[in-house]
């Protein structure tokens, strides 16, 4: 296969649809880890016509999602102060802080920026030496090689005036936080195939066998998704537990090296608090000390700062996997993506967003769709 559009084959779809209900003798429940996974899933109605006894639940791999609120709040302090400008992928824009959101901050004047690019933020940097430029480093392993890269070429440039916000968090830790919860319901992974574009798939092995969970490296496209599945139930079904690669056209086992040489240099890893999660030990990626003065938060004294959910807003509870859009009261109502309450109703990889562009209802009983 060469196009997208081969990925979306319904005759295709339809066979592995056939294969898996084929498959399945018993219940299991999966895990996709991938926001944009889960938008596939959503959107195509493929959890809702898998064989009964097999669900999705759906992770936490929305970076926007898990950022913590408090670390919100931090970037609207910053962005509203008159010395700064404050560069930031467009989806984190309309993320609802405890009182405001950046895009609201730069309707009253704020100097927010919408980048592509983290050396786009660096560009302002060296066009604007007057002004403070902070770029909000937020993602998983996917954007932190761009990110590395960023802070390179600022320090390669002298460059005294561009900091980061940094919020990276990374998906082996998050895994095994899920599966040592005593909740835990999740038997198998489909692993998101571009982090493990970038890192490869040796960080998943070691979790694969002390849990004994399989683990399948999936794409994006529905025939990935179902795929993936396929491959995870026949694992479950035979016992095995073995990290399998189904995306083989993007991944290798050992990833791309270079990008991961790029990170090793400018991140150190350390503990990050997941949003609804709570702090995840070794989790994230932090500013090396070599690099440590790009940091925002020391630089503009933001450090310290806590905050509290919207009181209707179940957000930490979808992120866990525990709950669905559709059990949430204000699903719908107070909280769409017009008028968001949490981050996952606004992210263009967020569980709520899926849920309502799908055009999924609350129950009149208020139990949503699996």
């Amino acid at each position: 296969m060469r196009y997208v559009d081969e990925y979306r084959d319904p005759a295709l779809a339809r066979r592995l649809f056939a294969e898996i209900g084929a498959a399945v003798t018993r219940p299991w429940t999966l895990m996709e880890v991938c926001g944009g996974q889960t938008h596939t899933i959503v959107r195509q109605g493929i959890d809702e016509l898998l064989p009964a006894g097999l669900r999705m639940i759906h992770g936490p791999g929305c970076p926007v999602c898990v950022t913590p609120l408090e670390l919100i709040d931090k970037a609207l302090a910053i962005a509203g102060r008159d010395e700064v400008v404050f560069t930031s992928y467009g989806d984190m824009l309309r993320v609802p802080g405890s009182e405001t959101d950046l895009l609201s901050l730069r309707a009253r004047g704020a100097d927010v920026r919408v980048v592509y690019s983290p050396l786009d933020a660096v560009r302002v940097a060296a066009e604007r030496p007057d002004r403070e430029v902070v770029f909000f480093a937020v993602g998983f392993e996917t954007t932190a090689p761009a990110n590395a890269m960023a802070v390179l070429r600022a320090h390669q440039l002298g460059l005294a005036n561009f900091s980061m916000l940094v919020s990276h968090v990374l998906v082996p830790p998050a895994m095994t936080a899920i599966l040592d919860a005593p909740q835990c319901e999740v038997r198998a992974f489909l692993a998101a195939g571009h982090v493990c574009a970038v890192m490869g798939w040796t960080q998943y092995e070691p979790i694969a066998a002390r849990y004994r969970v399989p683990i399948v490296v999936t794409g994006f496209e529905p025939l990935d998704l179902l795929e993936g599945i396929l491959m995870a139930v026949r694992q479950l079904e035979g016992g095995r537990a073995a990290v399998e690669n189904q995306y083989a056209r993007a991944v290798r086992r050992s990833g791309n090296t270079e990008a991961q040489d790029a990170i090793r240099r400018v991140f150190r890893i350390g503990d990050r608090a997941w949003r609804g999660i709570g702090t995840i030990p070794g989790s994230g990626l932090l500013l090396a000390d070599e690099f440590a003065g790009y940091d925002a938060e020391p630089r503009f004294a933001v450090t310290g700062r806590s905050a509290r959910e919207h009181p209707a807003c179940i957000a930490g509870e979808i992120l866990r996997g525990t709950r669905v859009p559709t059990d949430c009261a204000a699903y719908g109502s107070l909280c769409t993506p017009r008028t968001p309450l949490g981050a996952p109703m606004v992210s263009a990889e967020g569980t709520c967003a899926a849920f309502h562009n799908a055009g999924r209802v609350r129950a009149a009983a208020g139990a949503g769709p699996r």
